[in-house]
């Protein structure tokens, strides 16, 4: 039986997860790594992956997950590929309300990168920017970039961000200055724009940009 890329990511995971650490991943960290957070539907896949033979699980005991069958034999990074979620847009303009696609728990559709544009790692995520505020850091209109879940946020880095007041996202260049937070676009024609710190929650940090080449 054919896997869904949903499948195949999971087995991905498992494999890129367990030579890294030592160890197989849990539940919630598959999730995690194909944007999903109902550990009911990732423990649904692996149930469909147990009986198809690609997994052995054993309830006893913590993270007993071990790849089985063809899934086993296939070498780690056989073709140096992998793939995270799209899932969904990010203005790359003056902040827009959140769109019903902009950060959604369910991928819309899967990104292929290679290890040599970044590693894989956990909380990775890919989103379509819309906009032309972010050019001269090189993300164009329709442009992908794949972003990290923000662990720590440097100034001058690259971030996906919500202001809470107004639901609104957008796509800047961060800078913690005394008493506010500068969002900075990479873009001479528009200015920065300057909000509360509590006003700001970052939503992910970009780690690499797929350029959209025009037909």
């Amino acid at each position: 039986m054919a896997l869904s890329a949903k499948q195949e990511s999971i087995l991905n995971f498992i494999r890129d997860f367990s030579q890294e650490h030592g160890y197989p991943p849990s539940i919630r960290e598959i999730g995690q790594s194909i944007g999903i957070s109902s550990t009911s539907v990732v423990n649904y896949n692996l149930l469909k992956l147990e009986r198809e033979g690609h997994l052995e699980r054993n309830p006893t005991i913590s993270r007993g997950i071990r790849l089985a069958g063809p899934a086993a034999a296939r070498p780690n990074h056989s073709d140096d590929r992998f793939r995270v979620p799209l899932v969904g847009t990010i203005v790359a303009s003056k902040p827009m309300p959140v769109p019903d696609d902009s950060f959604a728990d369910i991928p819309q559709d899967m990104v292929e990168l290679t290890r040599d544009i970044v590693r894989p790692q956990e909380g990775l995520f890919a989103l379509r920017a819309k906009g032309d505020s972010m050019i001269d850091a090189l993300v164009n209109d329709g442009d992908i970039v794949v972003m990290k879940k923000p662990g720590d946020v440097h100034n001058g880095d690259m971030v996906g961000v919500r202001l809470k007041d107004k639901n609104e996202t957008t796509l800047k260049r961060i800078y913690r200055e005394r008493g506010r937070v500068r969002l900075q676009p990479a873009n001479p024609r528009m200015k920065p724009i300057y909000v509360n710190p509590a006003n700001v929650e970052v939503q992910g940090k970009v780690v690499a940009v797929i350029r959209q080449m025009a037909a």
